[in-house]
C-alpha cells in the first residue's frame, strides 16, 4: 500500500541518518527514501511501494535499471581482472577507448578516463591552460559542470555561490536562454545573434591574451535543459578559432544517446578541441567519465608529460561496463529510441499539457531530456519557485507525483522529463498521465 509519505524503520535508514553525510543537504533535515531494488525504468522503496523513475536517477541510468547484459560483464570482468594500475595497458580500457573514438567527433582519437563528470571537467580545463599558457576560462550562468573545487567554480549556478572565492580563474558570460532572455530578444535568431555578440564582447574585455578556453554544457543539463538556437555553437567554434582559445564541450549529462544522438554536438555540426563525458557511457553501474581529446591538446603532450592522473584511470571494471553499455545502446536501437519518443510521445504530450495548465510555462527539449518551466504566471513568467530555492507549490506538485509512484527529477521551479531510453512506450505514457495529474496542484498557485 503505497503512503503518502512513506516512513522506514529499516536498519538501511537508521544507519544512513547515524552515520552517511549526504551531499547538497542540511543533514538533520532530510529523510531520503530508501532504495530496495530497482529494474527496468522501476525502483520499489523498502515498504515495497513501487516508483517510475522519470529521473533516470541523475540522468546517468540510460539503458535502465539492471541491465542483464551489462550485469552480466561487470561480474565476468570481476572474475577476471578486478583492477589494474592505470600505466598498464588493459584488453577492456583499450576496447573501451576504440568505442569511443567512434562515436568521438571527426579527429578525436585519444581518451583520457576519469572517474566522474567533475574530474573530466578539472582535466579539461588543465589541458587546455597547459595547452594555451593561458588561466581564464569563460563558461555561461545557468550551468553545471561538478562539484570539484575548479569544476564548482566554473558552474553558473547557485551551487558554487558557496565555494567561490573570485580567484579561480573563471569569468562567466550570459548565453542563449529565450524564454528568459537577458538580450531582449524575440526569436531564436535574434537571441543566437545577440549572444554571440555578447560572447564575443565578454572575450574582448576579458582579453584574448588571457583567456584559455571557453567551456559550455552542449545543452544544459540540471539548470534547465536549454537547447542551443541553431547556430550558436559554430559561432562559439568560430570565435574560438579567431582569438585562439579552446573549445571544451561538456556532453556529460547529454552524451551517450541522451538526446537521441551519440552526443548532443552531433547535431550541431561542430568539432570542440575537447570533450567531457561521464555518466550515460556506464548507465551509471559503475562509475566512468573522460576527456576526449581532440589533435590539437594531444600534440601539445605527444613529445611532453601530461601533468595528471588518477589511480583509478581507466578501471577495468568501469571499462567493461561501458564496452557492454555502447552494445546494449547499439543493439537495442536504445539511441534512435530517444529520439523517437522525443519526437512523438515527450513533445507531443508535453505541448498539450502547456495548453492545459495554468502553471506550465514553457516546455523544452529533445530526445529523452525535456524540462517543463512551471509559473504562477504566464504573462509575467514568475517562477513557481525562486531561483535557487523551491517553494510550497513545487514541494505539493513534487508530493503528488510521489504519491501517485512517479519519481520526478526537481530543479528550483521546473520538472525534467528524463526517463531511460529505452523506456517502453505504455510506462512512458503512464509517466506523463501521473505528471499530468500531478500539475493541477501547481494551476492552484497560478494565475491563469
Amino acid at each position: 500500500m503505497r503512503k503518502d509519505v512513506p516512513m522506514s524503520n529499516s536498519r538501511a535508514y537508521e544507519l544512513d541518518r547515524a552515520h552517511v553525510f549526504h551531499s547538497w543537504s542540511a543533514q538533520r533535515k532530510i529523510s531520503p527514501m530508501v532504495v530496495d531494488r530497482a529494474e527496468g525504468s522501476y525502483l520499489w522503496d523498502d515498504q515495497g511501494n513501487r516508483y517510475l523513475d522519470f529521473t533516470s536517477q541523475l540522468v546517468f541510468t540510460n539503458i535502465g535499471h539492471q541491465h542483464p547484459k551489462v550485469v552480466k560483464a561487470i561480474q565476468d570482468q570481476a572474475a577476471k581482472l578486478c583492477t589494474i594500475a592505470p600505466a598498464h595497458a588493459n584488453a577492456e580500457r583499450s576496447e573501451a577507448a576504440r568505442l569511443i573514438a567512434e562515436i568521438s567527433p571527426e579527429g578525436m582519437e585519444y581518451t583520457f578516463f576519469t572517474n566522474a563528470g567533475a574530474e573530466a571537467i578539472e582535466h579539461a580545463i588543465r589541458m587546455a591552460r597547459l595547452h594555451t599558457g593561458k588561466i581564464k576560462v569563460l563558461t555561461r550562468y545557468r550551468s553545471y559542470h561538478g562539484g570539484t573545487q575548479t569544476a564548482l567554480n566554473a558552474t553558473g549556478d547557485p551551487r558554487r555561490w558557496a565555494s567561490d572565492y573570485g580567484n579561480a580563474g573563471i569569468v562567466h558570460f550570459r548565453g542563449p536562454f529565450l524564454y528568459r532572455s537577458e538580450f531582449h530578444a524575440t526569436t531564436e535568431q535574434e537571441e543566437c545573434e545577440r549572444a554571440l555578440a555578447h560572447l564575443r564582447s565578454t572575450i574582448e574585455l576579458e582579453g584574448p591574451s588571457t583567456i584559455a578556453a571557453i567551456l559550455l554544457e552542449t545543452i544544459p543539463g540540471t539548470a534547465g535543459i536549454m537547447p542551443p538556437p541553431p547556430g550558436y555553437l559554430k559561432g562559439v567554434r568560430e570565435l574560438c578559432d579567431e582569438f585562439g582559445l579552446v573549445y571544451i564541450a561538456d556532453e556529460v549529462m547529454a552524451g551517450f544517446g541522451r538526446t537521441g544522438d551519440w552526443l548532443a554536438l552531433d547535431a550541431h555540426d561542430v568539432v570542440p578541441d575537447l570533450v567531457t563525458f561521464a555518466k550515460g557511457i556506464t548507465s551509471g553501474y559503475v562509475p566512468l567519465g573522460g576527456v576526449m581529446v581532440g589533435p590539437k591538446v594531444f600534440e601539445t603532450f605527444a613529445e611532453k608529460p601530461y601533468p595528471g592522473g588518477l589511480t583509478y584511470s581507466g578501471h577495468p571494471l568501469a571499462a567493461a561496463a561501458a564496452i557492454a553499455t555502447i552494445g546494449a545502446l547499439r543493439e537495442e536501437g536504445m539511441v534512435e529510441n530517444a529520439a523517437r519518443i522525443g519526437r512523438d510521445i515527450i513533445g507531443p504530450t508535453l505541448t498539450k499539457m502547456a495548453d492545459d495548465h495554468a502553471c506550465l510555462g514553457e516546455v523544452r527539449g529533445v530526445g529523452a531530456f525535456w524540462a517543463l518551466e512551471l509559473v504562477r504566471d504566464k504573462e509575467t513568467r514568475e517562477p513557481l519557485a525562486p531561483y535557487g530555492g523551491s517553494s510550497p507549490a513545487m514541494d505539493a506538485v513534487v508530493a503528488e507525483c510521489k504519491k501517485n509512484g512517479l519519481l520526478p527529477f526537481v530543479n528550483y521551479n521546473r520538472i525534467h522529463v528524463v526517463p531511460a531510453l529505452n523506456i517502453p512506450d505504455d510506462q512512458l505514457q503512464e509517466g506523463l498521465q501521473i505528471l499530468d495529474a500531478a500539475l493541477a496542484v501547481g494551476d492552484a498557485q497560478a494565475k491563469g
